[in-house]
């Protein structure tokens, strides 16, 4: 049976798209060949990606193993060696040195330094006494202590007047009798008492009150009216009664 005229323009219209089709796609196959070698487009920040694999974590460093030193050896194993004998330091020519220093020493502290053959190890019995100053409270073989004021020796009359100008027992520097003797004798330091309500003054020495008579006899014996200690009537009429100033003044009024 003859095909109509519709059927064959179909078939024609069929066979003019599927050459076409096949030409498209040689075409399409031609481009992506092209395409291989450019770098692939970036991906669209709307699209998601993938998450990436966490990166392996690099090992820890191993510390180093610590080489023990090698044991040296003892005495008595294999490889041991005596120490080096110690550099000489001539102890007995040292020794020697020495004993002669101190002979010498010896022999200079006891050469007599003074008119008086004392020598320097008895004038200066301590370091305390070596600076001869005012106020060194000095004491020969005696009982008697001095204070040396202006390079005079100034006799402390008694116990009373030692406490009483404050002085302190571990003051006191023995010396030899020679070394005393150098210096002028001053004025005495003595302890005047008086009692409020009485016009007599007495002389504390001993433990015992010695009336003074008058103002002569006052002033005849260099006592200084700044001396003069104003005490209770009571413990001045305690004390016993010593010689008068002068003796022959006849017997002491109390206070």
């Amino acid at each position: 049976m003859k095909p109509s005229t519709a059927e064959q323009i179909l078939d024609l219209l069929l066979e003019a798209l599927l050459e076409r089709q096949a030409a498209r796609r040689s075409a399409e196959v031609l481009e992506g060949q092209g395409a291989a070698v450019k770098a692939p487009p970036l991906p669209s920040p709307s699209t998601p990606q993938p998450p990436r694999p966490p990166a392996p974590e690099a090992p820890e460093p191993r510390p180093a193993p610590v080489s023990k030193p090698p044991r040296e050896p003892r005495p008595g194993e294999e490889g041991w060696r005596p120490p080096l004998p110690l550099p000489s330091v001539n102890l007995g020519r040292t020794l020697g040195r020495l004993l002669l220093v101190l002979a010498a020493l010896v022999v200079l502290v006891n050469i007599p330094v003074n008119r008086y053959g004392t020598s320097l190890a008895r004038i200066m019995p301590d370091t305390a006494s070596l600076v001869i100053r005012d106020g060194l409270v000095l004491k020969g073989s005696g009982p008697d202590i001095y204070v040396l004021q202006d390079d005079k020796l100034r006799w402390i009359s008694s116990l009373e007047a030692f406490e009483f100008f404050n002085y302190r027992w571990e003051q006191v520097h023995i010396v030899d009798d020679g070394f005393l003797e150098q210096f002028e004798k001053g004025r005495p330091i003595h302890v005047l008492l008086k009692c409020r309500g009485s016009p007599h003054i007495y002389a504390l020495e001993n433990g015992q009150k010695r009336w003074i008579k008058d103002i002569p006899a006052f002033e005849a014996q260099e006592y200084v009216w700044e001396d003069v200690k104003i005490v209770d009537c009571v413990y001045l009429r305690s004390l016993p009664d010593g010689p008068t100033i002068p003796e022959d003044a006849g017997p002491p009024p109390q206070p």
